[in-house]
C-alpha cells in the first residue's frame, strides 16, 4: 500500500474547508442576542449604583450620629453649637471654646450637614444625600431619636429643612 501523497492530503483539507465558518445570518442572530442582553443589563446596573449611593449617604448620617454623640460625651455633655456642612470629606464640627472637634468621614459624592436646633441646646439635625444617587435626602432629628428617616423633598444644607 502506498503512502498518501502530500498533494492528496492538501486537496482533502481544502475540500473540508468549505464546510467551516458561520453564515452572515448566524452572526447577525448572535449580535442581536448580545444587544438584547445589554439592553436589559445596563438599566439594572444603574439602579444598583443609585441604590448603593443612597445607602452610603444613609450610612454617613449614622456615622455622624456616633461622632456627635462621642463629642457630647467628651465635652461635658454639650453638643457642638455651630452649624457645619460639607460636600467633601471630612466634615469637622467644632464647639465653642472646647477646642475639640467631631470629625465625620463622608463617602464619595455625599453632602452632609449638622444643624443645632434653635432654642434647644440638647438637640440637633443631621441631613445628607448623595449626588450620585436617586436624589433622596436622609434626615436625623436627635429630639425624636429613632432611625434615620427619608426626608420628603429637597433639603437645604444650611437648615436641614425644605
Amino acid at each position: 500500500m502506498e503512502a498518501p501523497r502530500m498533494q492528496d492530503v492538501i486537496a482533502k483539507l481544502r475540500a473540508k474547508k468549505d464546510d467551516e465558518g458561520f453564515t452572515l445570518i448566524e452572526l447577525l442572530v448572535v449580535v442581536v442576542i448580545i444587544g438584547v442582553l445589554v439592553a436589559i443589563a445596563v438599566p439594572v446596573y444603574l439602579n444598583y449604583r443609585q441604590g448603593a449611593a443612597d445607602k452610603s449617604a444613609q450610612s454617613d448620617v449614622r456615622g455622624a450620629i456616633s461622632a456627635i454623640e462621642q463629642y457630647y460625651t467628651n465635652n461635658g455633655n454639650t453638643y457642638p453649637t455651630a452649624a457645619a456642612s460639607a460636600t467633601t470629606s471630612p466634615l469637622e464640627i467644632a464647639g465653642i471654646g472646647s477646642g475639640s472637634k467631631a470629625t465625620i468621614t463622608l463617602s464619595d459624592k455625599t453632602q452632609l450637614a449638622y444643624v443645632p436646633k434653635s432654642g434647644n441646646t440638647s438637640a440637633y439635625l443631621l441631613c445628607a444625600n448623595n449626588t450620585g444617587g436617586s436624589g433622596k435626602w436622609y434626615l436625623y432629628d436627635s429630639e425624636a431619636g429613632g432611625s434615620v428617616k427619608t426626608a420628603t423633598g429637597t433639603l437645604k444644607l444650611t437648615t436641614c429643612a425644605a
